[in-house]
């Protein structure tokens, strides 16, 4: 006979299991927000500003069939299932630890190393750094690397600027001087972009660490539980 406190813990935990498959398409859903966003910039963006997004996004895959898992031990009391629940939740624990890591360490040199790359597409300026400095300055309303006088002469350019540097139809020349000319450089508003889609994904991290510590708590309590029962009859 199943004793109240086990009873309570198996209810507790398939309703947090239903929660946890919700949070998992949350998961899902942030992860491919910040990859759309950030991955418009792909030209100047390294791979690995792209990969915690898609391992965010394989994560909540994960996490959402995990979770049925997680209900179907906990509603009929199967010990195994239960233990391999907990395990999963520790093994996507342990991952998502490692990739915030992982990202924190990159970040000390992740501006130096995209302002490089920035810096070497206009020197170079082949036709697919056009293209992506077209898309780049149309979306965040910014010219240059730091400001307009990136284009300038002294780099070798001539007295306009790319037409996607002005606040105008694509068909007007953008000269220097003009006051439709966008001042802010692009690095710094890839920077704030990269920046945000970042905290996005730290804050959908961290939330769901606290909710698989609970799962495997609560997966453990009711594992333990069931087991002391099977063990006494």
């Amino acid at each position: 006979m199943e004793s109240c406190g086990m009873n309570v813990i198996k209810y507790i935990l398939f309703i947090f299991n239903l929660i946890f498959a919700i949070s998992g398409i949350g998961i899902i859903a942030a992860g491919a927000c910040v990859l759309a966003d950030v991955g418009d910039f792909t030209h100047f963006v390294e791979g690995r500003i792209l990969a915690p997004p898609i391992i965010l996004i394989i994560a909540g895959a994960i996490v959402f069939v995990i979770a049925f898992l997680g209900c179907y031990g906990a509603i009929k009391e199967h010990y195994n299932m239960l233990i391999a629940f907990a395990a999963a939740l520790l093994i996507i624990f342990v991952i998502e630890l490692a990739v915030g890591i992982a990202a924190a360490v990159f970040k000390n040199d992740f501006s130096m190393v995209m302002k490089d790359t920035l810096k070497e597409s206009i020197k170079n300026y082949t036709e697919a750094d056009r293209m992506a400095w077209d898309n780049v300055q149309k979306k965040l309303q910014c010219c240059g690397v730091d400001g307009p006088n990136d284009w300038s002469s002294s780099n070798g350019f001539t007295s306009s600027f790319p037409a996607s540097c002005c606040a105008e139809d694509m068909q007007v020349i953008c000269q220097q001087g003009s006051s439709k000319v966008y001042r802010d450089g692009c690095f710094e508003k890839l920077s704030m972009r990269v920046h945000k889609g970042a905290t996005v994904l730290i804050g959908v991290g961290i939330g769901i660490a606290f909710v698989e510590i609970a799962g495997i708590i609560l997966a453990c309590c009711l594992a333990t539980a069931v087991k002391r029962e099977t063990d006494a009859k």
